[in-house]
Protein backbone atom coordinates (compact mmCIF):
# COMPACT_ATOMS: atom_id res chain seq x y z
CA UNK A 1 0.00 0.00 0.00
CA UNK A 2 1.51 3.52 -0.76
CA UNK A 3 0.23 5.89 1.46
CA UNK A 4 0.11 9.49 -1.40
CA UNK A 5 0.85 12.59 0.66
CA UNK A 6 -1.21 15.73 -0.62
CA UNK A 7 1.89 16.57 -2.93
CA UNK A 8 1.58 13.49 -5.45
CA UNK A 9 -1.80 14.49 -5.71
CA UNK A 10 -1.31 17.90 -6.48
CA UNK A 11 1.59 16.90 -8.93
CA UNK A 12 -0.20 14.73 -10.79
CA UNK A 13 -2.70 17.80 -12.30
CA UNK A 14 -0.07 19.86 -12.01
CA UNK A 15 1.90 19.71 -15.65
CA UNK A 16 4.74 22.33 -14.22
CA UNK A 17 5.72 20.23 -11.07
CA UNK A 18 9.09 18.06 -11.45
CA UNK A 19 6.95 15.09 -10.65
CA UNK A 20 3.74 15.56 -12.31
CA UNK A 21 4.48 12.30 -15.06
CA UNK A 22 5.70 9.79 -11.70
CA UNK A 23 2.50 11.12 -9.44
CA UNK A 24 0.19 10.65 -12.22
CA UNK A 25 0.88 7.77 -13.12
CA UNK A 26 0.41 6.53 -9.33
CA UNK A 27 -2.85 8.17 -9.28
CA UNK A 28 -3.78 6.79 -11.80
CA UNK A 29 -2.52 3.19 -11.81
CA UNK A 30 -5.95 1.44 -10.97
CA UNK A 31 -3.74 -1.92 -10.18
CA UNK A 32 -1.49 -0.01 -7.84
CA UNK A 33 -3.46 0.66 -4.08
CA UNK A 34 -2.98 3.85 -2.06
CA UNK A 35 -4.14 5.38 0.73
CA UNK A 36 -4.59 9.22 1.46
CA UNK A 37 -5.43 10.93 4.89
CA UNK A 38 -8.28 13.09 5.84
CA UNK A 39 -6.23 15.85 6.13
CA UNK A 40 -5.03 15.43 2.44
CA UNK A 41 -8.43 16.81 1.29
CA UNK A 42 -7.83 20.14 3.20
CA UNK A 43 -4.31 20.24 2.22
CA UNK A 44 -5.36 19.73 -1.32
CA UNK A 45 -8.34 21.81 -1.33
CA UNK A 46 -5.65 24.81 0.18
CA UNK A 47 -3.12 24.60 -2.42
CA UNK A 48 -5.31 24.02 -5.78
CA UNK A 49 -8.29 25.23 -4.51
CA UNK A 50 -7.50 28.65 -2.07
CA UNK A 51 -3.81 29.58 -3.02
CA UNK A 52 -4.14 28.34 -7.21
CA UNK A 53 -8.26 29.54 -7.07
CA UNK A 54 -8.97 26.56 -9.07
CA UNK A 55 -12.00 25.93 -7.43
CA UNK A 56 -13.46 23.44 -9.99
CA UNK A 57 -10.04 21.36 -10.01
CA UNK A 58 -9.53 20.71 -6.34
CA UNK A 59 -13.75 19.64 -6.15
CA UNK A 60 -12.36 16.92 -8.80
CA UNK A 61 -9.38 15.95 -7.48
CA UNK A 62 -10.84 15.76 -3.58
CA UNK A 63 -13.34 13.49 -5.43
CA UNK A 64 -10.48 11.26 -7.08
CA UNK A 65 -8.73 10.71 -3.43
CA UNK A 66 -12.08 9.29 -1.72
CA UNK A 67 -12.82 7.59 -4.76
CA UNK A 68 -9.40 6.25 -5.66
CA UNK A 69 -8.70 5.76 -2.07
CA UNK A 70 -11.82 3.97 -0.79
CA UNK A 71 -11.84 2.71 2.85
CA UNK A 72 -8.16 3.78 2.83
CA UNK A 73 -8.66 6.94 3.61
CA UNK A 74 -7.29 7.02 7.33
CA UNK A 75 -9.46 9.36 9.97
CA UNK A 76 -7.86 10.69 13.01
CA UNK A 77 -7.86 8.97 16.21
CA UNK A 78 -6.34 9.60 19.73
CA UNK A 79 -3.76 6.76 18.85
CA UNK A 80 -2.89 8.63 15.82
CA UNK A 81 -2.52 11.90 17.26
CA UNK A 82 -0.50 10.54 20.11
CA UNK A 83 1.65 8.84 17.52
CA UNK A 84 2.12 12.35 15.33
CA UNK A 85 3.24 14.28 18.04
CA UNK A 86 5.94 11.54 18.89
CA UNK A 87 6.82 12.19 15.40
CA UNK A 88 7.03 15.84 15.85
CA UNK A 89 9.19 15.17 18.44
CA UNK A 90 11.38 12.37 17.02
CA UNK A 91 12.28 14.17 13.51
CA UNK A 92 11.09 17.91 13.96
CA UNK A 93 8.34 17.63 11.62
CA UNK A 94 5.21 19.91 11.06
CA UNK A 95 1.78 18.11 12.68
CA UNK A 96 0.93 17.90 8.70
CA UNK A 97 4.22 15.90 7.78
CA UNK A 98 4.24 13.99 11.27
CA UNK A 99 0.73 13.06 10.73
CA UNK A 100 1.24 11.24 7.52
CA UNK A 101 4.32 9.25 8.86
CA UNK A 102 2.90 8.24 11.53
CA UNK A 103 0.11 6.65 9.74
CA UNK A 104 2.89 5.02 7.44
CA UNK A 105 4.32 3.31 10.49
CA UNK A 106 0.90 2.24 11.97
CA UNK A 107 0.06 0.26 8.90
CA UNK A 108 3.46 -0.56 7.79
CA UNK A 109 2.52 1.58 4.59
CA UNK A 110 4.96 3.20 1.94
CA UNK A 111 4.76 7.15 2.43
CA UNK A 112 5.04 8.63 -0.93
CA UNK A 113 5.67 12.57 -0.70
CA UNK A 114 7.51 15.69 -2.57
CA UNK A 115 8.79 16.80 0.30
CA UNK A 116 12.12 16.08 -0.02
CA UNK A 117 13.80 18.04 2.77
CA UNK A 118 11.74 17.01 5.26
CA UNK A 119 10.85 13.20 4.42
CA UNK A 120 12.03 12.24 1.32
CA UNK A 121 15.95 13.38 1.87
CA UNK A 122 15.18 11.62 5.37
CA UNK A 123 14.13 8.78 4.41
CA UNK A 124 11.20 9.27 5.93
CA UNK A 125 9.10 8.68 2.71
CA UNK A 126 10.22 8.16 -1.30
CA UNK A 127 9.73 10.71 -4.03
CA UNK A 128 7.11 9.36 -6.78
CA UNK A 129 9.70 8.89 -8.95
CA UNK A 130 11.29 6.38 -6.91
CA UNK A 131 12.40 3.11 -8.35
CA UNK A 132 10.82 1.09 -6.21
CA UNK A 133 7.47 2.48 -6.26
CA UNK A 134 7.00 1.15 -9.81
Amino acid sequence: MRLLDAGVWIAAVDPEDRYHDASRSLVLAAALPVAALDLTLYEVANVIGARKQQHDLAGRVCHLILERCGEHVVHIDAELAKATVAAIAEHNLTAYDAAYVAVARRYGWTLVSTDLGDLVDRELAQAPDAATIG
